[in-house]
């Protein structure tokens, strides 16, 4: 990856699951080519991981932050990732939707 690109990993705390979080994430990070992966987790959040140029990256964490219509985001927690964050999508797809972890 070069230099203008990053990896970032979310995890968003609030009501984010049974509202459709994971398929608008999947839905938004397409439409701006970012690459990557969306799972719910067992303590109620939702973790994702973006890769892309920093400020597509940087958009839709924000976006996250709002997240669909029926969400509540609460918190959310952000970290810098790596490639080896981004390897964990399924194979031959540029945005994954991961079973719960």
């Amino acid at each position: 990856m070069n230099a203008a690109h990053i990896v970032r990993r979310l995890v968003i705390r609030g009501r984010v699951q049974r509202v459709g979080y994971r398929a608008w994430v999947q839905h938004v990070a397409l439409q701006h080519g970012v690459e990557g992966w969306v799972r719910n987790r067992h303590d109620g959040t939702v973790e994702a991981v973006f890769a892309g140029p920093a400020n597509v990256v940087r958009e839709m964490t924000e976006a996250c932050g709002r997240g669909p219509s029926g969400a509540q985001v609460d918190a959310l927690d952000q970290h810098d990732g790596g490639p080896d964050d981004v390897a964990l999508r399924r194979r031959g797809e540029i945005f994954s939707v991961l079973p719960t972890a």
